[in-house]
């Protein structure tokens, strides 16, 4: 299968995975994650960043352990939120506003999560090979995110419903 092949499927399997836009957004980034990790073999991770109002929280992911919280204009994924745009970094070492999370990354790119103007966070994926993020794989992570953001309950009311009763029970 052609790389470009293997990025056509992976948008079907996409769309097959979370249906018809009611999908919860957790459960849909985590198997968004999981999918971008086996499609993209190169990866060391492949994750989201949440924004929340104020800062970007680490979401689901594959990989190992990575920054909890990243403020926005910091590292490559901060940089991709403040700017709302997608960002490619060859090679990670040479980048003066990387934030090292796992010494076997090598290239990044970060595409912006934005919903009718508000952003939602980002997807972060990190290869083990510098110029590994190219115009092909920009298009079909573009593309890949737009699927994901138009398919997707963002509403997190349910969570914070679920919590007020709570705190309201104590």
């Amino acid at each position: 299968m052609t790389k470009q092949e293997n990025y056509d499927l992976a948008l079907l399997q996409l769309d097959a995975l979370i249906g018809d836009g009611s999908g919860n957004a957790l459960s849909n980034l985590s198997n968004a994650a999981a999918l971008l990790s086996g499609s993209l073999p190169e990866q060391v991770f492949a994750g989201f960043y949440l924004y929340d109002g104020e800062k970007l929280v680490l979401g689901p992911f594959q990989g190992g352990v990575s920054c909890v919280n990243i403020a926005l204009g910091k590292g490559v994924c901060g940089e991709s939120a403040e700017k709302r745009e997608t960002l490619v970094v060859g090679d990670v070492r040479t980048h003066k506003n990387y934030i090292a999370c796992d010494s076997a990354a090598r290239s990044e790119i970060v595409v912006p999560l934005v919903k009718d103007g508000d952003l939602l966070g980002v997807l972060d994926l990190d290869a083990n090979t510098t110029d590994f993020y190219g115009p092909s794989e920009q298009d079909f992570l573009e593309k890949f995110v737009a699927v994901l953001i138009d398919k997707t309950d963002w509403r997190f009311a349910q969570f914070d419903q679920h919590i007020s009763e709570n705190e309201a029970e104590k």
